[in-house]
């Protein structure tokens, strides 16, 4: 699919997974709208990809309902389509060694940043796209499995994957595509610097579910599946799997 002057918006798009799919989407040609927590953050990368797109950025803090409303009420007034989310920003819990003890405040936050923010979003731009038969949303879920003592984020994560598998029966053959990603253990600062894989690794994987056009939803993408693959191979790889 060609996205050039497109309008992709990005959550968590100052640093990590969210800088590489901003810099990947500019170089297709699709015009950006990057959401962070201060406009600050993503000052830079803004006047960088100024050169080749149009690029609008929002502060917000993902955590708060009222904060989210906020912003979608400002990109709205923007008067484009967005016809491509990516609900990418996430939050780690800390890591709680006695995982017997884990807190309900580390549940609540993960919940709101990891789930409920990524969810109202979604709700905010799916029945637009429905309406206009075409939209891409893909939603940063986790592998992760196997530690309690991260259970916060994980049971997050794991709820964000059953609301897009579950929206699949309504999406499927609409042209509006919803799918979850998720890009390995990568250095970042949410993985940390003893993760095994290079925040570079998460393209294309990530962006597939922005690129295909088989109108499937509710499909999940480990990014580093296709690590460093160019863009078509890992298509062409994709619809071979799912």
């Amino acid at each position: 699919m060609d996205v050039k002057n497109k309008w992709t918006l990005i959550t968590g798009a100052s640093r990590g997974v969210g800088k590489e799919i901003a810099k990947f989407m500019a170089k297709q040609g699709s015009n950006l709208i990057l959401q962070s927590r201060s406009t600050q953050h993503t000052q830079k990368l803004v006047e960088d990809l100024e050169r080749e797109v149009s690029v609008k950025a929002f502060s917000c803090d993902l955590e708060s309902e009222d904060s989210i409303s906020k912003f979608l009420s400002g990109v709205d007034d923007l008067q484009v389509e967005v016809d491509i989310v990516f609900n990418n920003a996430g939050l780690q819990v800390p890591y709680c060694e006695n995982y017997f003890q884990n807190k309900r405040e580390d549940y609540l936050t993960s919940y709101a940043v990891n789930c409920l923010a990524p969810i109202q979003i979604a709700y905010h731009f799916l029945p637009k796209m429905v309406e206009k038969k075409f939209g891409r949303i893909i939603m940063t879920s986790s592998g992760i499995a196997d530690q309690p003592e991260l259970m916060g984020y994980a049971c997050a994560k794991a709820a964000l994957t059953k609301f897009v598998q579950d929206f699949a029966c309504k999406l499927n053959g609409t042209n509006v595509m919803m799918n979850a990603m998720d890009p390995g253990w990568l250095r970042t600062d949410l993985g940390g610097p003893n993760a095994p894989n290079p925040v570079e690794s998460v393209l294309p994987g990530a962006v597939l579910g922005a690129f295909l056009e088989d109108q499937k939803s509710g499909r999940w993408f480990s990014a580093q599946d296709y690590a460093f693959m160019e863009l078509k191979e890992a298509l062409q790889k994709a619809m071979q799997k799912n």
